[in-house]
């Protein structure tokens, strides 16, 4: 699956996108942070308040319980605000 990152997360993760293929016992938006962040550092500098972490699977806001199974893309970015 594509995993896109935005704003700070982009920032600390070091890259705006790549594809990865995570264990199949990761299920979930959750668990899926939780699995990235056991990857290096920097993964686990970009989600040390999962949260606040935002998600949304193939353009559609999710939460964090949220399967993974089927995704095409999976978007993690930081809280907005408006203005």
């Amino acid at each position: 699956m594509k995993v896109k990152y935005f704003a700070w997360v982009r920032e600390r993760v070091g890259k705006a996108e790549e594809t990865i293929e995570p264990p199949s016992t990761v299920r979930t938006v959750e668990e899926l942070i939780a699995w990235l962040s056991s990857q290096s550092e920097a993964y686990a500098y970009a989600f040390e308040k999962p949260k606040v972490i935002r998600a949304a699977i193939d353009h559609a806001h999710v939460k964090s319980d949220a399967a993974i199974a089927g995704a095409r893309e999976i978007a993690f970015f930081p809280p907005m605000t408006g203005g």
